[in-house]
């Protein structure tokens, strides 16, 4: 502060959607507003919670003749998801797997993906 204008703007708890609490001892970071709004925007705030993020064996594959869904709404969710990633990285390898499919989309991948 000697040769800079500063200003104490106190400990850091709010920076890019990300919430920070810092204490004694660490910092802790969540997400949990962004949750919500995601979970609002794709309506999908009753959705069922679950402990693992992906079905047990789950086998995704090319499905050229299954029901296509909407790939721009597919796509925004995924970019929705990787951003997540920042606090949730034990999701990473399920989003690793839905995003394989954002070329064509359907609805295998998108219940996946929900």
């Amino acid at each position: 502060m000697g040769e800079f204008k500063m200003s104490d703007l106190r400990l850091l708890s709010y920076y890019l959607i990300i919430e920070i609490a810092q204490f004694e001892g660490g910092v802790s970071i969540k997400q949990t507003t962004y949750v919500q709004k995601v979970l609002n925007q794709f309506r999908m705030l009753d959705c069922n919670s679950t402990k693992a993020p992906m079905e047990h064996r789950a086998q995704l594959y090319k499905d050229s003749e299954g029901q296509s869904v909407d790939t721009t709404e597919y796509r925004r969710v995924i970019g929705c998801l990787r951003y997540l990633l920042h606090t949730r990285p034990d999701l990473s390898y399920v989003v690793g797997v839905v995003s394989r499919f954002m070329e064509r989309p359907t609805e295998i991948h998108h219940k996946a993906m929900k």
